[in-house]
């Protein structure tokens, strides 16, 4: 039976065009079909100076309609991805419930979610191959929006959820709630709901605490309140997140905000609520190191000085 990984890609940047190129061309000559969207290819495919060995190597490729996706995606075993976290958040949200993992491969800059560097391309295929990785599952959010009794809108998210103002002149009035109990309400620019993974991204710009990924936990973090009370608040992964936005403000304007991907208009009155998804993310990883290891290298922090743990003999 032939086997198909598929590959994902930011189809506007040039070194994920050249990226793209290698990967196919490395799976082939393994024996793995690549599966690519028609809608990344095409088109740098067309200006490439090297148009005719694409052209080739696409030939070979299964070239899809993103249409088709929901068939590919029982199909395939694996996804590459190639780019930095925002490419790697569009292949988790059209992946999100098939249970295939995601092998992110970082062209951008910081790269959370990323399993290797660009300098790495050729061992992390070689190594997608042969099914040499580990799989390990991230907590997701599954969001809801209730207006009038009624859920007017539902949906996903890797990282966080976020609620935020759309006029610069004015708040936002918000009560927070865990567990369908009040914890306190202000008015403030924003709120954010987050899980671990989604800590070291907008979270963490907004104060909140990094949270190691093997910790089961979910975030909410005000973002500029004005009150005595706007500590970030780290609830029990089981918990149930609620934000409500007084009904209220005639001048009200507010948006929800998936993953920094999909947006919402939110109705005066509205209440959000967000809940652990009963389908994680999977992401395929090559080496099993330690998560301060990779917080220190992507945020470059110092650590001079450190001389560790004595050990007893």
């Amino acid at each position: 039976m032939s086997r198909h990984i598929m590959v994902l890609l930011h189809p506007q940047r040039e070194e994920s065009a050249v990226a793209a190129v290698s990967v196919w061309k490395a799976l082939l000559d393994d024996g793995i079909i690549p599966v690519v969207l028609d809608e990344e290819v095409l088109d740098f495919a067309a200006r490439s100076s090297h148009a005719d060995v694409q052209k080739d190597l696409l030939s070979r490729c299964e070239v899809i309609d993103p249409a088709e996706l929901a068939i590919w995606k029982t199909r395939c075993e694996l996804v590459i991805v190639l780019g930095g976290d925002g490419t790697i958040l569009r292949a988790a949200e059209r992946f999100h419930g098939s249970g295939v993992p995601l092998m992110g491969v970082n062209l951008g800059h910081v790269g959370f979610l990323a399993e290797s560097e660009r300098e790495d391309l050729a061992e992390a295929v070689h190594r997608a191959s042969q099914r040499d990785y580990l799989v390990e599952e991230r907590l997701a959010l599954d969001v809801t929006v209730w207006h009038e009794g009624e859920a007017i809108y539902n949906a996903w998210a890797l990282n966080e959820a976020t609620i935020e103002k759309t006029s610069k002149a004015r708040m936002i009035d918000v009560v927070l709630g865990v567990d369908a109990r009040p914890v306190s309400s202000f008015g403030c620019d924003g709120v954010i709901l987050a899980t671990p993974t989604g800590s070291t991204a907008y979270a963490f710009s907004a104060g909140g605490p990094i949270v190691w990924p093997e910790v089961e936990a979910l975030l909410l973090i005000p973002i500029s309140a004005h009150a005595l009370f706007t500590e970030p608040l780290v609830v029990n992964p089981d918990s149930r997140l609620g934000v409500e936005i007084s009904p209220g403000n005639p001048d009200f304007a507010a948006v929800l905000w998936c993953d920094g991907r999909r947006a919402l208009e939110l109705p005066a009155g509205a209440r959000i609520e967000a809940k652990r998804s009963q389908s994680p993310i999977k992401l395929a990883r090559l080496h099993k190191g330690p998560f301060t290891d990779r917080l220190v290298a992507k945020f470059r922090l110092p650590v001079s000085g450190w001389r560790g743990p004595i050990e007893e003999a």
